[in-house]
């Protein structure tokens, strides 16, 4: 979303861990140009919150619980390809640990206007300058990323994944307990169709069935790991 020059860049940031929430308030928050209008530490907090908070430009981490009951990282790609429909103005900047090409891929196809890695100390430390870039329509990948996103020998050692198949992965990831139908209900799709859109997704990593898919799909990187509780407010400070 481009901004008047005059008017501040209206921030929320969904991320669990609070030593980081405080990094990311100590550099934005010293810059005039830039409003901090809601933290949210739960994915579930995310729609209702951009319901009613006009918003410019979110930050988020790819590893968020869905909520206080769920400790499942949210179901990124789907959400992202949610947001980008309903709130087409917003920017979106990712700040993940998560470092995997087919998911970089799908989530610039989707909208999203950055990726920071968390170990890109530099990029972290530039993080407001970065936010009013983004904010006014640039773009911000941190060198790791672009390298990644455009290696093809990279490229070729990943099942190439089709940016559907990967939105059905992070939904099985997120919600590994949900029927079919249901799953197919939260895209938007007949069950018939996500039937066949698992079937060339087993069939795309060799493996038999949605368990082994899930575990396929963890290990290569495709999906976030499990977690075990929801955010934490240990984590240490990085100001």
């Amino acid at each position: 979303m481009k901004q008047r020059i005059d008017s501040p860049v209206r921030v929320a940031i969904l991320e669990d861990h609070q030593g980081i929430i405080d990094g990311y308030i100590y550099r934005l928050s010293r810059v005039p140009s830039i409003e901090i209008v809601g933290i949210m530490y739960y994915a579930e907090e995310l729609e209702n919150f951009l319901r009613k908070t006009p918003t410019d430009l979110l930050i988020m981490d790819l590893m968020v619980p869905i909520s206080p009951d769920n400790p499942q990282s949210f179901p990124a790609l789907h959400t992202v390809g949610i947001l980008a429909k309903k709130y087409p103005r917003l920017r979106i900047l990712v700040v993940s640990m998560l470092a995997e090409t087919a998911i970089f891929k799908s989530l610039v196809n989707t909208g999203i206007a950055g990726y920071i890695l968390k170990d890109d100390y530099k990029a972290i430390q530039q993080l407001a300058e970065i936010v009013e870039v983004v904010a006014r329509g640039g773009a911000y990948f941190s060198n790791h990323v672009y390298t990644l996103i455009y290696d093809q020998e990279q490229s070729k050692t990943q099942p190439h994944l089709s940016p559907r198949q990967l939105e059905v992965l992070s939904l099985l990831a997120a919600y590994p307990f949900a029927t079919t139908e249901e799953l197919a209900s939260k895209i938007g799709i007949a069950a018939s169709t996500l039937r066949n859109t698992l079937s060339e997704l087993y069939r795309r990593l060799n493996v038999p069935n949605r368990l082994a898919a899930l575990a396929q799909a963890q290990k290569l990187g495709l999906v976030p790991r499990p977690l075990e509780k929801g955010f934490n407010q240990e984590q240490e400070q990085h100001p």
